[in-house]
């Protein structure tokens, strides 16, 4: 019976193959080049003409001119011709020191000034202050055997700009110009772990969005029994539970501008709720199917809607006037947000695109494409002017105001419906399947997972995240899950970085993957 052949991943076979080849090869490299001295002549007269055509034509200096040019020059056997009839007492002067500033040449007019005696440079030399004197003296011609000798250093040391920006800035000077690094990972931030310390039961159906009041004193639940519950932060106790859809609650949202919650369902139905009176006091009528998220306008008093109508809808809450409706999605709007700065409105659709809108407009002013999969999921960073988007394919991160890419966050691979993400860098994802992961903003690195257990009675199957929430004091993570429950979240106090390591394994560069 023969042998089986023990099966590698492709990871491995790849990472083999390389090696084998760098063994291979490795011999050549360590030989030394032998240099060519025609090719290399070649080189250097095409440098010179190139970078130093025109101050070829100036004359050496003193110490210079007392050997023939054809013996200690090495540019003679280059085709250059040696510079006759011009006194070594001589210097060519213009009215920027050498070499010419941008955009002042030197031509065939420019004068000849005789250099004064020596007498005269001391003179000059006690007139100017300390700083000038120093500047002028670097500020000779260079001999044309100078000129060669240190042809192309710039380059060897530095950057191409950065030689090119010390020719033009008028002198040799003895700048210390700093190299350009590698580039490098960044290390992640530590955080501390988060643990589960308080399951709030009550609803009767899945549990579908969750909004913290700006006081920080209770939370609001909607849930596909149709109720809306208002929930004690502290103490976890049931307030208050407001009934009136007749369809799954899939948005709340409370105003930090006036004592007014909102609420949408799969009923079609948007209701502005006064907490005065706990009464409905306003309906917004004008979407075509189930509302599936809404957010309120940070400094105006305006209601952003999203629908299974593909549309998003902008609504002024005190005369419940459509202001604009928001088209050019081409599938469900899962997911909408709004900030006070430009764009001030950003969508997620099952189409697989994010739209930035222009508000006052009512135009689209950028589509993102990235995505492969449906966007169920928008969040703000509450610092950085960027944003995350949430898909099964990936999270990306983007930034504003033209949602420019800057990475993937790969790993959680269930279907996306919430993220959240707190000042500390903490963004959170909660997929379809329970899975909870912690993330570090700033590097990708994915420091936590989490899949708590289901609430006794439901099914395991029942274990999906569907929204989840920072408190404002960014304390206390709060999701909202299929089993019918609230969760409650908080950081570990008895972690350390001991205790919890970062387990930060660098790849060589992070590829950007769109």
């Amino acid at each position: 019976m023969a042998e089986e052949v023990q099966k590698h991943s492709v990871h491995t076979l790849l990472f083999r193959s390389l090696k084998r080849t760098h063994d291979m090869f490795v011999s050549d490299h360590a030989k030394p080049v032998s240099l060519d001295e025609e090719s290399h002549k070649i080189k250097m007269a095409a440098k010179l003409r190139a970078e130093y055509g025109p101050v070829l034509h100036m004359p050496v200096l003193k110490e210079v001119r007392g050997k023939p040019l054809n013996s200690s020059d090495p540019l003679d056997n280059l085709g250059y011709p040696a510079i006759e009839n011009i006194s070594s007492e001589y210097l060519i002067t213009g009215t920027h020191p050498y070499p010419s500033a941008p955009g002042v040449a030197l031509t065939a007019d420019t004068g000849l000034q005789k250099i004064p005696s020596e007498a005269g440079v001391q003179s000059m030399a006690l007139a100017l202050p300390p700083s000038q004197t120093r500047q002028d003296v670097a500020r000779t011609a260079a001999s044309v055997a100078d000129i060669h000798r240190h042809a192309g250093s710039a380059e060897r040391s530095q950057p191409p700009q950065h030689s090119m920006a010390l020719m033009e800035s008028g002198g040799m000077k003895n700048t210390a110009l700093i190299p350009r690094k590698a580039p490098t990972m960044p290390k992640p931030q530590w955080h501390p772990p988060w643990k589960l310390y308080r399951v709030i039961s009550g609803h009767l159906g899945w549990v579908r969005s969750i909004a913290v009041e700006p006081g920080n004193q209770w939370f609001v639940t909607g849930s596909a029994d149709r109720t809306i519950k208002i929930w004690d932060l502290a103490s976890g106790k049931l307030k208050l539970s407001l009934t009136g859809h007749i369809s799954t609650v899939r948005g709340v949202a409370v105003s930090s501008r006036s004592p007014y919650l909102f609420s949408c369902g799969e009923d079609k139905q948007v209701k502005c709720w006064d907490l005065e009176y706990n009464k409905v006091i306003r309906h917004y009528h004008g979407h075509l199917s189930a509302v599936y998220d809404l957010d309120l306008h940070p400094t105006i008093d305006v209601l952003v809607t999203c629908s299974r109508d593909a549309t998003a809808r902008v609504w002024d809450i005190r005369t419940k006037a459509n202001v604009h409706t928001l088209t050019g999605h081409t599938n469900t709007v899962a997911t909408v947000k709004c900030q006070s700065a430009e764009p001030q409105i950003i969508t997620g659709s099952h189409d697989t695109t994010i739209r930035l809108w222009d508000l006052i407009a009512g135009k689209t002013r950028a589509t993102l494409t990235n995505h492969k999969k449906s966007v169920r999921a928008v969040v703000l960073h509450p610092r950085q002017y960027t944003f995350a988007s949430g898909s099964p394919d990936n999270i990306k991160q983007w930034k504003f105001p033209d949602g420019n890419f800057i990475q993937n966050l790969s790993g959680h691979n269930a279907i996306i419906n919430t993220l959240a993400v707190n000042s500390d860098g903490v963004l959170v994802s909660g997929a379809d399947n329970g899975t909870i992961h912690m993330w570090d903003w700033r590097t990708g690195y994915n420091f936590q997972r989490i899949h708590a257990a289901v609430q006794p009675g439901s099914l395991d199957s029942e274990s999906g995240i569907f929204s989840c929430v920072f408190d404002h004091s960014e304390s206390r993570l709060i999701t909202a899950e299929a089993d019918k429950t609230i969760k409650v979240y908080r950081e570990d106090d008895t972690a350390t970085e001991e205790s919890h390591p970062v387990n930060w394994k660098p790849e060589i560069i992070k590829r950007k993957r769109f």
